[in-house]
């Protein structure tokens, strides 16, 4: 690929990001979907247009743009926010997450999935996609107290599916009369050793940012701090998601001598937004759906029931108002990148079960990206309309 071919292909991704913000603007559709779609046509499923070298990549520059909503939503988590809403949040994230895992477990099975599967895609179905959720979010220019929420409960959300998952590995590996203590080491490396890294450069960064031109932390900081944040997270093999959103989150507590940490970021999120939706749209394979089956049918009603039902019942122990009870699980049926990772590790770690896991979580990603975003939209204005 010379250079040519490759700024033409950035240009190119930009101004589609331009026009797809338009027609969300002028259609039902939120421009995640928009760009879903862009990328599926000029795919390998459909014209074969995108570079190769952009498809190698697709990993690395999904990871930029996780790591910087990572960031974001972490920079959302303040004592402001949990003294408001910490009920609310705490109880539809968890709830939302363990009633999804079990009911999907528990239909999948009563479909004839076998056990181990059938609780695998259990845990995966506990995980949300936060790039489309902030993404639906920003589209809207709403800062309403359903909007915070939200993004606070998807925040949690990853982590209780984490864990979740990583309980799920240790099950399995007990139940097959092998050792549950690599699994549980996996999961206290990932977890805890990506809260740790974000401590570790959130407490620093939090002192020493700012400080050229007061009260004003400067782009460059910002990125580089995220960005060092990422490469580490990567070398020491932890979620980049998880250790940016524990450095956001520990910045906007700690930090005294600016109010929002980077919000420069918020100005140049969206182009690495647009690369990632539109190469996520040219990875989709829509030959998986021809493998979706009864146990996908069944993946994708129990865990649009458990998201609704689930969240609605922690809002509803909450206190909280009818429109957040009626429309928070709605705005988290999105699922990509997590659920994909998730799924890349269990056909690791059980290798007899990767042609079904790897099939099952491939083809119902497919759905759950294209239609999910419609949902967190219609719940965001149906909200906004109520001023909720």
């Amino acid at each position: 690929m010379n250079n040519a071919e490759f700024l033409l292909t950035i240009g190119a991704l930009l101004l589609a990001g331009l026009a797809t913000d338009l027609l969300g603007k002028k259609t039902f559709l939120p421009r995640v979907t928009f760009l879903l779609i862009f990328g599926l046509f000029i795919g390998q499923e459909g014209l074969g247009m995108v570079p190769e070298l952009f498809v190698d990549h697709f990993d690395l520059i999904g990871n930029m743009a996780l790591l910087m909503i990572g960031f974001l939503l972490g920079g959302k988590m303040t004592p402001d926010m949990f003294r408001a809403s910490g009920k609310t949040i705490i109880l539809v994230s968890l709830s939302g997450a363990l009633l999804t895992t079990l009911l999907v477990t528990i239909g999948m099975i009563a479909v004839g999935t076998a056990a181990e599967i059938a609780l695998l895609a259990g845990c995966i179905a506990s995980a949300t996609a936060p790039a489309a959720t902030v993404d639906a979010v920003l589209e809207s220019g709403k800062d309403t107290p359903f909007t915070r929420i939200l993004l606070s409960v998807v925040a949690l959300d990853d982590i209780w599916g984490l864990l979740l998952f990583s309980g799920g590995l240790a099950a399995i590996s007990a139940f097959s009369s092998s050792s549950g203590t690599a699994p549980l080491i996996v999961a206290v490396h990932d977890i805890g050793g990506s809260i740790l890294l974000g401590i570790c450069i959130g407490i620093p960064a939090a002192f020493l940012t700012g400080r050229i031109n007061p009260g004003q932390p400067m782009l460059t900081e910002a990125l580089g701090l995220v960005f060092l944040c990422g490469g580490l997270a990567a070398f020491f093999g932890v979620s980049v998601l998880l250790a940016s959103m524990t450095m956001g989150m520990v910045i906007a507590n700690t930090a005294r001598h600016h109010e929002y940490p980077f919000h420069e970021i918020e100005g140049i999120e969206w182009p690495f937004m647009v690369i990632f939706f539109v190469l996520a749209g040219a990875s989709l394979e829509f030959t998986a759906l021809s493998q979706i089956g009864i146990a996908g049918g069944a993946y994708i009603l129990l865990r649009t029931i458990g998201k609704i039902s689930g969240s609605s019942l922690g809002a509803t122990l909450s206190g909280s108002n009818p429109g957040i009870r009626s429309w928070i699980g709605a705005a988290m049926l999105p699922q990509a990148g997590a659920a994909m990772g998730m799924a890349l590790v269990a056909s690791t770690r059980f290798p007899q079960y990767r042609q079904s896991i790897l099939a099952l979580v491939i083809s119902t990603t497919v759905i759950f990206e294209l239609t999910g975003p419609l949902f967190t939209r219609l719940a965001i204005r149906r909200t906004s309309a109520k001023d909720i």
